[in-house]
């Protein structure tokens, strides 16, 4: 018996693992991908990276620019993963199985959050260009309705796993419902929901400067802009501001949770 499930499972596994080989050998004759000539190319990529890919001294002469650059992106982050936290909050109160009104309101929210949350950054952004033009708002909005989305469905989670026996014995004592969410369960997600908003900012950084190069603004402009004038040593230094940027906020996100968890 054992070794017959043991079969089937193999079975299933290979019959898994040569669907996988047929799907990408049929994209690559699709997209008319040469797998060697790519891996062959690797090489030449590296040596191009290590000679053109570096700061040089006329670089530092823009870096005041680029910070610049960088500062409004990255507050451009941080505020849409704040507010969209707020609405985020409200969403997720009706939404969850804890504290849910009833369960019209609380299936409306979970679709909103999940309507929300499936639809990429990029499409946002591509979406909202039609209407608001390339402009820090387009890309403010994209980052606030992707961040609403995750943030809600997270949030729902979080107040899920709430102690239901509080909710009850509040409710024995005859305690109103404002009194319940704001006494009892919010006061004991809050440390869940800062990591949650934290680690948002940190996925919003990083989205941002895609964000930036199809809105015109913040540091990815500046990188497009930069390696599109074949200027790449200071497009370089773009990406060396970026990921000390992203390092020093994910080290202060980290010592934040330790705090607070």
């Amino acid at each position: 018996m054992q070794y017959n499930l043991f079969a089937r499972k193999r079975s299933r596994l290979f019959g898994l693992l040569l669907l996988f080989c047929a799907v990408s050998y049929g994209a690559m004759i699709f997209t008319q991908f040469n797998a060697v000539k790519g891996f062959t190319s690797i090489p030449s990529a590296i040596q191009w990276g290590i000679s053109n890919f570096y700061p040089a001294a006329h670089s530092f002469e823009k870096l005041p620019a680029i910070l610049n650059k960088l500062l409004e992106t990255i507050l451009t982050a941080i505020a849409a993963s704040t507010i969209a936290a707020v609405f985020a909050l409200f969403f997720s109160v009706f939404g969850s199985k804890i504290t849910k009104v009833n369960n019209i309101l609380s299936i409306m929210s979970r679709g909103v959050a999940t309507l929300f949350r499936n639809i990429d950054v990029a499409a946002w952004a591509l979406i909202l260009l039609f209407s608001f033009g390339q402009s820090v708002l387009t890309g403010y909005f994209a980052l606030f309705f992707v961040s609403f989305g995750f943030l809600t469905r997270a949030f729902i989670e979080v107040l899920d796993e709430v102690g239901e026996s509080s909710v009850e014995a509040l409710k024995a004592t005859g305690a109103s419902y404002p009194m319940i969410i704001l006494k009892s369960v919010i006061p004991s997600s809050t440390p869940q929901m800062i990591s949650w908003i934290l680690f948002m900012i940190e996925i919003n950084i990083r989205s941002a400067t895609l964000v930036g190069i199809l809105t015109g603004t913040g540091i990815g402009f500046s990188f497009d802009l930069y390696y599109k004038n074949l200027d790449y040593n200071t497009a370089s230094l773009v990406v060396l501001t970026i990921v000390v940027s992203i390092l020093i906020l994910e080290y202060l996100s980290n010592y934040v949770r330790r705090v607070i968890l």
